[in-house]
């Protein structure tokens, strides 16, 4: 890999179920995983699209804890995608749990807040319109 890249890295407890979820929910594809004997996943690689990302089960000896253990998450992880009620239903099938009615944001996108079963937050975009900067600040000033 010579490019540039920020890749998540997600911490979470029980790292074989997330793995599944992630391929339910999203269509993530599976790269590959490094497990334990004992289970524990120590690093997997996945994609949504072109976009990567990893994942582990909780590392507490080096104070790699999941969501669900620190009791919360303060990042979400957003994705765009062609149909935003059709992925966010699939994710909820999946065992995803919606946060808030989807809506069309004052931004130009129509938005899904999930929480996944690992305590991780997905936010889920659809464009429907192209704002301008200044149309955003103008409609967010008003109220929205």
């Amino acid at each position: 890999m010579n490019e540039t890249q920020l890749i998540p890295h997600l911490i979470v407890r029980g790292g074989a179920e997330a793995i599944a979820f992630y391929q339910r929910a999203f269509g993530a594809e599976l790269d590959y995983d490094l497990v334990e004997p004992s289970g524990r996943v120590g690093h997997a690689e996945m994609r949504i699209g072109a976009a990567r990302f990893a994942l582990a089960d909780e590392y507490p000896e080096y104070d790699c804890l999941s969501p669900t253990t620190r009791g919360g998450t303060s990042i979400a992880l957003t994705f765009y995608v062609a149909d935003v009620d059709a992925a966010a239903a699939r994710a909820i099938e999946a065992g995803a749990t919606l946060e808030r009615p989807i809506a069309d944001e004052f931004y130009g996108d129509r938005v899904a807040s999930l929480r996944d079963p690992f305590g991780h937050r997905w936010s889920l975009h659809t464009r429907i319109e192209e704002v301008s900067p200044e149309e955003m600040r103008r409609r967010m000033a008003a109220g929205c």
